[in-house]
């Protein structure tokens, strides 16, 4: 009767080990991560660590100059908020696994993380799969004044020497 004890404590203790080796491995590989976007005028570029937290934030090819304030700051917001989402998605994509582990193997769905309590909307509001977000709304109404309308197909666009 003891030996088929010490064998469920030694698969269990097995089982132990292989969770923190993997509980290491996530953790070295998210110390290491980070995450970079750029808004989609490529007037910003913004990276992330692990935690979300900003590391670095650049404005290219002097675009901001010409930007007015809240063009800006919605390139800036936009561009952290997509580095942000990116990061979310791997922290889930790399820990998800580990919060289903159990002696038996694979938790079910309803036993993981409520991952959507944990990043909020970011999960969601950023998925490439859905449709416009708040930020792409926003990003829409702002208008580029140096740009000229494009010429209808089949038309020859001059300049007027007049």
């Amino acid at each position: 009767m003891s030996q088929p004890m010490e064998d469920r404590v030694a698969r269990a203790m097995a089982h132990l080990k292989a969770a923190e080796q993997a509980a290491a491995t996530a953790r070295a590989e998210l110390d290491a991560a980070s995450a970079t976007a750029r808004s989609a005028d490529r007037s910003v570029r913004v990276s992330v660590g692990a935690k979300g937290e900003l590391t670095s934030l650049e404005f290219l090819d002097g675009k901001y100059r010409t930007m007015a304030a809240a063009q800006l700051s919605a390139a800036v917001l936009e561009a952290a908020n997509t580095a942000r989402a990116e990061m979310a998605r791997r922290v889930v994509d790399l820990l998800d696994p580990l919060t289903r582990m159990t002696a038996r193997g694979a938790a079910p769905e309803r036993m993981g993380v409520d991952w959507g309590s944990v990043f909020g909307s970011l999960l969601s509001e950023t998925a490439v799969t859905k449709g416009p977000t708040a930020m792409s709304r926003l990003r829409d109404e702002i208008v580029e004044d140096d740009e000229e309308p494009a010429a209808p197909p089949g038309t020859a666009r001059g300049r007027d020497d007049g």
